[in-house]
């Protein structure tokens, strides 16, 4: 089965404006762009015929090039990524049996999440698009919830059914656990992993329905796949030991080079 990797890129992020363009500091003190970092992440996923950046702005167009990404522009209209994303497949005419969505904010994002739900796919042909999710260990619960406290909006939970079949996905800490109730490990709590696979039909049928009034008020994108009916898998990954988070604020820069240093 044909992949292609797609990572598309915005500057005009509504939380944090110029976002790709961050810079991060290195183990080795150096700085790489989130954009960067974000591409190097993709490009060690196995099995891939390509990694493209897929934006509507010509200063990341500039430096993603600059450090070798081939780059397809599409409209600064596009309402999210996966709208960037289907609009990228038909400008640039790509030939694929999957397409891959990965998120220009995770660089923490490690292969073997994308190896895994891109083989989820392929045991499943009836399932026209999936996203990995990820058990919270204590830190990663822990962030979320400071995030929440702080009113930050973060990381986006999962909640799914039989089979891995998404119930529902939010920008709040779902399901609900009472602060005195929450186990030391084996947390009832998934965080969303922002990467995902799909069809080219499910692309062509994403585009053709309008926003639905749950996906404008969560800010969240695979929801209008559920809104309309469509089975949104979810892929059960594991962290091998590593912590995962995105680049959602500012406040993120921190933690994440505090990995980046430690890892």
């Amino acid at each position: 089965m044909k992949t292609v990797v797609l990572i598309p890129a915005r500057y005009a992020s509504t939380r944090y404006p110029g976002k790709p363009l961050a810079t991060l500091r290195q183990k080795d003190g150096s700085t790489k762009s989130l954009i960067q970092m974000s591409y190097e992440a993709a490009s060690r996923i196995k099995g891939v015929s390509g990694v493209y950046v897929v934006t509507d702005d010509a200063r990341i167009r500039e430096a993603s090039e600059a450090f070798g990404a081939p780059v397809i522009m599409t409209s600064p209209a596009r309402e999210n990524g996966t709208a960037r994303v289907a609009e990228a497949v038909e400008v640039a005419a790509l030939d694929a049996d999957l397409i891959v969505n990965f998120q220009g904010d995770a660089p923490l994002t490690p292969p073997w999440f994308v190896e895994d739900l891109i083989a989820a796919m392929k045991a499943d042909a009836a399932a026209q698009m999936a996203t990995p999710v990820l058990q919270c260990d204590a830190q990663t619960y822990a962030m979320f919830k400071e995030d929440r406290a702080a009113g930050r909006v973060g990381g986006t939970t999962a909640v799914f059914g039989a089979k891995g079949r998404a119930l529902y996905f939010s920008k709040e800490v779902l399901p609900y656990i009472d602060a005195a109730k929450v186990p030391s490990k084996d947390i009832p709590v998934y965080h969303h992993v922002g990467v995902y696979a799909y069809r080219p039909e499910a692309l062509k049928a994403y585009i053709s329905w309008p926003e639905c009034a749950v996906e404008k008020l969560e800010g969240l994108e695979q929801l209008r796949f559920l809104y309309n009916g469509v089975a949104v898998k979810c892929v059960e990954v594991e962290a091998r030991g590593r912590l995962f988070w995105e680049l959602n604020n500012p406040e993120d820069v921190a933690r994440i080079e505090k990995v980046l240093a430690e890892q």
